[in-house]
This record gives structure tokens, C-alpha cells and sequence, in this order.
């Protein structure tokens, strides 16, 4: 049995309970179990483990319906091994503490600990008690970025790979079978392909979502690195330049990294701990990633229509408007070679 999207938390619950043990060695049972708001792409639960007198919290991340996911996605298994992977390489990621088998009832996933932080990206930006965080965020990410450029993608066969161009053609494929026509699109696609950065000489795993949002931040500043589901082999420039798409700045437009620091200590942070990337691309990366976002921002009406009628993804929509006008801003300060 695969527990669909809409049953109660009380089919979950007893799936995890019978499971308990797996989870956390000596382990007697699941309690406190909640749905978590957010996670447009997967289904996010917490709950705590209890083990004698003990609990420990810890978090479902589970495939939409236990079963549906994305081509675009790595998949919940191959995403548990690279945080783990990468947390033994210095990374700060959750610790993976079971992978979920067919004979568990729950379809695919996996439970992580709990990390305690603020994710919410707007919070991140402007509350007054991570001021101290925010001072060093841009830094530690390019330390974390190069560490994840690091790791060897050899040991993740299967891993899609990428040229920029390569790139290109899979987000134009994407915006077309939107069905809608949006002149900014076509421009940014077109300015795009015009400056085409060359295939890198040496590809490098690439998170594939790194931003403000995918984050754990507490005062200390980053706490664990989420989200692995779009890693793939590519140009580690892709991850830099996502974080510094507009979006993900939540209101703060002029802090460039993420609503919370500048390029200066981004590239000082990368290069500390031994990354080598053509940082004067970042600006193609920053459009590529603008556009990146405004497609899948365009394609979410269909997921509401047809599988995924939730809050997330109707909200979401609406936001391709927003990248148009990132576009035009981005376009004509960046004129073509």
C-alpha cells in the first residue's frame, strides 16, 4: 500500500509507528505527527521519535502521494545519499536517519533530523535577532557552494548532466509546453543562447537549488543545506548565480545574495576553500536563473489542475509576472556581447 496525498495523518502516523525502530535504533513509537505548510514539490512532515523517557524530532520528506516524482528529480533515495554524502565532506545538512523501503507503506523518502533554524527566506532577511547571521551568510554559502562543487559526481552514477546550452534547450522545452506566450521569455531565451557560456572544462556536481529558502539559518548562520532533489553534473556557476536571483532576495533587491550579502564576500567565500569558477558569468547565470524560475513559475497552473491542488502551487503561479519584470531589469543592464 502507498499512502496517497489526502489521507490523515493517522494512516501515516501508524505506517511510521510500525517503522519506528528502523528509524531510530530501540526506538517504541511515532507521536506528535503534523503535516508541514510549504514544500511546493514534496510532502513535508514532523513528528518525534520516541525512544524510553526520550523524544527526538525528526522529519518526513516524501514524494507527493508517497509514489509521484519528478523527471526533473534525482529522486528521494539518490537525494539521501548525497546529503549524506555531503554532510561527511563538511556540508551542514540534516542527518539522513532512514531511507524509506517499499515494504514500509509509505512510498518513497526518507526521514531526517530535525534541524532547528528559520527557513523562511522574508524572516531571514529582516529579523532583527539574525542581523549577526546575515553578516556572514554570504560568505559561508560560497564556503558550503565549493564544498558541494567538490564532491565527486562520479559516485552518483546515473546523475544528469549538463552543458549551459544543454541547459537552454531543457527550460525552452519547458516554457513551450506551457502553452503561453510571454514576449520576456522569448527575449531572455533569445539574449541567453546569444551569450551562451562555453561547457565547462572540468563539470562539477551542482546542488541545483542553493538559495535563500532552502536554507536552515540560526544566529550562528547556516545551520543545514536542504533540498537535493534537483542536484545534477553541470557548471558549478549555476549554483552561485541562482542565489542571486531576485526572488530569492525577499524584498531585499539590494543585497545580491540572497537578501542578505554581497557578491565580494560570496566569491571570498567560495575561493577560501578552493573553488575556481569564471565569476564574470555570474551575471548570464543570474538571468538563466531568473528565466529558470519564471518557467517553472508558468507551468504550476497545470500541477494545480491536474495532481496537485494545493495552496503552494496556486500561490506560486501568479509569480511569473514578477520574473518578467526581474528580466527586463536584468536585460537591460546586461546588452548583449
Amino acid at each position: 500500500m502507498i499512502v496517497d496525498a489526502s489521507s490523515s495523518a493517522i494512516v501515516t502516523e501508524r505506517a511510521l509507528n510500525a517503522i519506528a525502530g528502523r528509524i531510530v535504533a530501540g526506538a517504541s513509537a511515532v507521536t506528535n505527527l503534523r503535516r508541514l505548510s510549504g514544500g511546493a514539490s514534496q510532502e513535508l512532515w514532523r513528528f518525534e521519535v520516541a525512544i524510553g523517557d526520550r523524544s527526538i524530532p525528526a522529519i518526513l520528506r516524501r514524494a507527493p502521494g508517497g509514489g509521484r516524482v519528478s523527471p526533473a528529480s534525482v529522486g528521494p533515495e539518490m537525494e539521501a545519499r548525497l546529503m549524506s554524502a555531503a554532510g561527511a565532506r563538511g556540508v551542514p545538512v540534516p542527518p539522513v536517519l532512514y531511507v524509506l523501503a517499499p515494504e514500509d507503506g509509505l512510498g518513497r523518502g526518507f526521514v531526517a533530523g530535525f534541524v532547528e533554524g528559520e527557513t523562511l527566506g522574508g524572516r531571514i532577511v529582516k529579523t532583527e535577532a539574525l542581523a549577526s547571521a546575515r553578516a556572514v551568510l554570504a560568505r559561508q554559502c560560497g564556503q558550503i557552494l565549493a564544498r558541494i562543487h567538490a564532491l565527486d559526481a562520479n559516485e552518483f552514477p546515473g546523475m544528469r548532466r549538463f552543458t549551459p546550452l544543454e541547459l537552454l534547450d531543457e527550460w525552452q522545452a519547458a516554457y513551450r509546453a506551457t502553452g503561453t506566450p510571454r514576449p520576456v521569455f522569448e527575449l531572455a531565451f533569445r539574449w541567453l543562447r546569444a551569450n551562451c557560456p562555453n561547457p565547462p572544462e572540468r563539470p562539477r556536481l551542482v546542488h541545483g537549488d542553493f538559495r535563500n529558502g532552502n536554507l536552515i539559518v540560526g544566529r550562528d548562520g547556516v545551520r543545514a543545506v536542504l533540498d537535493w532533489e534537483l542536484a545534477h553534473v553541470g557548471n558549478p556557476m549555476e549554483d552561485l548565480g541562482w542565489l542571486c536571483v531576485n526572488s530569492w532576495r525577499f524584498g531585499a533587491m539590494e543585497k545580491i545574495v540572497g537578501g542578505f550579502g554581497e557578491l565580494v564576500d560570496l566569491f571570498a567565500g567560495y575561493e577560501a576553500e578552493g573553488g575556481a569558477a569564471d565569476f564574470a558569468s555570474i551575471g548570464w547565470w543570474e538571468i538563466f536563473g531568473t528565466l529558470r524560475w519564471g518557467v517553472m513559475c508558468a507551468g504550476m497552473p497545470h500541477a494545480f489542475r491536474e495532481f496537485d491542488r494545493t495552496v503552494e502551487r496556486a500561490v506560486i503561479a501568479r509569480r511569473a509576472s514578477e520574473t518578467e519584470i526581474d528580466l527586463m531589469r536584468l536585460l537591460t543592464a546586461h546588452p548583449a556581447h
